[in-house]
């Protein structure tokens, strides 16, 4: 099934894109620049095209983030330090981004003629984002059954809408993920700073699968105290 894989950079989507390569036709890459803060996380995404021979396009949004103010990823706000599920962390959320980008990747998918879009929620983000739990899957998949109704089917793919980010890096090292070639972090400096709620997300995964994280942070013990204080 040629398949197109939203692809931001980042651990989940770059593990995506392998298991789809591995286990199907991975038809392309798709990122979207939207204007974030750590538009870096772009250069990973097509070092994973690259690695798998995958066409890649780069969509250029930067200007939906000026209009899509007040979060961290795109407006001059702090990126608060801590675990996900501390309330601060919606500061994080960009209001609506997950039904835009999927909606282009739908409509390129769609205009190429390939059968399915796949995208990397996950479990562990559906406390703060409502655009990554599975009552939002079975919405979306519904709408653009609708939206392009007589154009041919597209399916939308999210395996992980049910796993934690434990389970991702656990797959991602079956299929030989080189998770050093991805990116997280959402202050986007010169490496990730272990303080931010991706940052303190991924070191802890890779705990939990007990998968040595190649990742080099600006402070790697943070994250215990930030799961200490979320308890």
């Amino acid at each position: 099934m040629a398949t197109l894989v939203v692809c931001s950079g980042g651990l989940d989507s770059v593990t995506l894109a392998h298991r789809v390569a591995a286990e199907d036709e991975l038809a392309g890459l798709v990122t979207f620049d939207y204007g974030q803060r750590h538009r870096k996380e772009l250069d990973f995404a097509a070092r994973a095209a690259e690695r798998l021979g995958a066409r890649h396009d780069v969509v250029d949004l930067s200007v939906l983030g000026r209009h899509l103010s007040g979060s961290a990823l795109t407006d001059d706000v702090d990126v608060p330090d801590g675990h996900y599920a501390a309330d601060n962390m919606a500061v994080t959320v960009v209001p609506n981004r997950n039904p835009i980008l999927f909606t282009i990747a739908f409509g390129i998918a769609s205009s190429r003629g390939w059968e399915r879009v796949a995208a990397a929620i996950h479990a562990g983000d559906h406390f703060v984002y409502p655009d990554c739990r599975p009552e939002f899957v079975s919405a979306f998949a519904e709408m653009e059954h609708r939206a392009l109704e007589g154009m041919g089917e597209v399916a939308f793919h999210a395996p992980f809408v049910h796993w934690a980010k434990a389970d991702i890096v656990a797959e991602g090292a079956r299929l030989g993920v080189p998770f050093a070639e991805t990116w997280s972090c959402y202050r986007g400096e010169s490496v990730h700073c272990g303080r931010c709620g991706t940052c303190v997300e991924r070191r802890e995964a890779f705990h939990l699968a007990g998968v040595a994280d190649p990742t080099a942070y600006t402070d790697p013990d943070y994250w215990q105290q930030a799961l200490n204080e979320q308890a």
